[in-house]
């Protein structure tokens, strides 16, 4: 009720802040909204934030958030001009560990909400627990990488196209999956060249 009631980003930042359901938000040092262009073509979602990104209150900024600025760099895009940025969970779990169910299903809503106010071309999902969340699956992103898919929110009519991908922190973890991981991006690349 509180996500479907936003019907601003800065709206939807202050439904979130406000919100009392989630036990992360008391363990958390900042609610971790998103960075970069609302207005740009991509959508980056990924998991949760990590230590780096609960200290600085933004997205992908440790370690794994530069990997991901250098992997859209690769394919001609930038966080300040053509991507947009935010987790699954604004709220990072303690130890960083993964989110559990529970915590997802909370937090869902308000990641359909700012979909649907957003309204990228296309959808980057960083990792497992991102493309499971939004897809509705069960499946592991091993067999979800590489295949183009689509994600509906409420209040958008037509669904996204979405790309599951590794996570940057992953690949930081498992470098052997860096050209799965290229073979990915260029085929953003190449979908969003489609489009214009």
């Amino acid at each position: 009720m509180l996500a479907a009631g936003a019907g601003s980003l800065a709206e939807l930042e202050a439904a979130i802040k406000a919100f009392e359901g989630c036990p992360l938000r008391v363990t958390a040092t900042n609610t971790v909204f998103a960075d970069g262009n609302p207005n740009g073509a991509v959508m980056v979602i990924g998991e949760a934030p990590g230590s780096e990104e609960d200290r600085q209150g933004l997205p992908f900024v440790g370690p794994a958030g530069q990997l991901l600025d250098r992997m859209l760099a690769a394919i001609g895009l930038s966080r300040a001009e053509d991507a947009y940025i935010t987790n699954i969970l604004p709220w990072r779990p303690p130890g960083n560990r993964t989110p559990n169910p529970g915590e997802i299903a909370m937090c869902l809503p308000f990641m359909e909400r700012h979909i649907a106010l957003v309204q990228p071309k296309l959808i980057v999902l960083a990792g497992g627990t991102a493309a499971k969340a939004l897809l509705g699956t069960a499946q592991g992103i091993m067999r979800l990488r590489g295949q183009w898919r689509e994600v509906s929110v409420p209040g958008r009519p037509a669904p996204i196209p979405a790309m599951p991908v590794f996570h940057p922190a992953f690949l930081l973890r498992q470098p052997a999956h860096k050209r799965a991981a290229w073979k990915d991006l260029l085929a953003v690349r190449k979908r969003l060249a489609d489009m214009r």
